[in-house]
């Protein structure tokens, strides 16, 4: 599924700045959450920089987080362990 791609066929130019949208219900401790799975893949990323959007309705937060991005596999693992996260319901 995961094919390589070597660098200079990459559309991405590592180290960078990367923002990654994540969808979940609109509840307690959601933000943190994806904080805390944010810093494992970037120690440096700032909680405060998260951006937050509520749906219409109330019932979700859409968060943009900013992560560096300093490989493939940094972004593919990340987006791996964010959709498998309980409390995630979309990431793009």
């Amino acid at each position: 599924m995961n094919q390589y791609i070597p660098p200079e066929q990459s559309l991405i130019e590592y180290p960078s700045r990367f923002p990654i949208k994540v969808m979940g219900a609109q509840v307690e401790g959601f933000v943190e959450a994806i904080a805390h799975v944010a810093r494992q893949f970037d120690p440096e990323f700032d909680a405060t920089t998260i951006e937050q959007r509520p749906s219409k309705g109330g019932n979700y937060l859409g968060l943009t987080i900013t992560i560096t991005a300093t490989s493939r596999e940094q972004l593919d693992e990340l987006y791996r362990t964010l959709t498998t996260h309980p409390m995630v319901k979309v990431v793009l």
